[in-house]
């Protein structure tokens, strides 16, 4: 008896045949045959790979640490630098309406969310109205990573905004 669409081959073997033919194929190419098997078949575990994953946590697991504080510290200079965008903004569209030279650095540190003892502002090239006018923050972000980052440098933020002098 052939099988249909097949040009006359061998009979398909039934269900029992199968599953008896995959434990033989499992068994021969290394494989277990399921829960509890051996990684070496036939054989018990070398004593040197009881402690092989532990090794391999104790090895990975600083790199891995490290990397989650990097990507923690990338977004603290991130969030610090929206800030500076912000408090730059509220500084120029004060100094633009207002000839009161500190009025820029009341507005940039009322923006909020920066220490006011480390914002350093200038102001640029105001003039008569319709002129331009230049505000640059400058801002020392502290490296906060556990164990180096007080042996860090502070990363100097910069933030520019440029408004047009109302009259």
């Amino acid at each position: 008896m052939s099988a249909p669409g097949r040009g006359g081959g061998a009979p398909r073997p039934g269900p029992p045949a199968r599953r008896r033919d995959r434990a033989r194929d499992r068994r021969a190419h290394g494989r277990g045959a399921g829960r509890g098997s051996c990684p070496r078949p036939g054989r018990l575990p070398l004593v040197g790979e009881r402690g092989q994953s532990t090794v391999e946590l104790a090895l990975v697991l600083p790199v891995v640490v490290l990397l989650v504080f990097l990507v923690i510290e990338a977004a603290s200079i991130g969030h610090d630098q929206v800030l500076l965008t912000h408090a730059a903004r509220e500084g120029a569209r004060a100094a633009a309406v207002s000839d009161d030279p500190d009025a820029a650095r009341r507005a940039a540190v009322a923006a909020g969310g920066l220490e006011a003892e480390r914002v350093v502002v200038r102001v640029g090239g105001r003039g008569g109205p319709g002129s331009f006018v230049e505000v640059e923050i400058l801002y020392p972000h502290r490296v906060a990573l556990p164990l180096v980052g007080s042996h860090l440098p502070d990363l100097d933020l910069i933030a520019t905004a440029t408004m047009r002098v109302e009259g």
